[in-house]
């Protein structure tokens, strides 16, 4: 199964800012930078499995992450390398205020 994956360099700074504007999709890069590759139903981001799918489709077309298939699962990463090279630190600061914003967050 053949995912659309952009070639970064026809992605622009807005598009890629559109799709680290949600904190689910920030939760998810998140994740994928500390795990490396994951399937997508080892998320648990509060939201239901067709929304959490949209999400991964939102990242995947922005060039953030690349999915490939094995069997029934699909396996999601994060492509760092790609887009640091594209947007020079542009994925450090975002993993960093998302880290800050959780460490000071209030619990309700």
């Amino acid at each position: 199964m053949h995912f659309d994956e952009p070639d970064l360099d026809g992605v622009s700074l807005a598009a890629m800012m559109a799709a680290l504007s949600d904190p689910v999709r920030v939760a998810i890069v998140r994740e994928l930078a500390c795990r490396g590759e994951a399937t997508c139903g080892a998320f648990e981001v509060g939201v239901s499995k067709a929304t959490r799918s949209h999400h991964f489709k939102v990242l995947r077309e922005a060039g953030l992450t690349r999915t490939r298939a094995e069997g029934t699962h699909r396996y999601v990463m994060l492509r760092r390398d790609e887009v640091d090279a594209r947007f020079p630190g542009l994925l450090g600061a975002v993993l960093s205020a998302a880290e800050a914003e959780t460490l000071t967050a209030v619990p309700s």
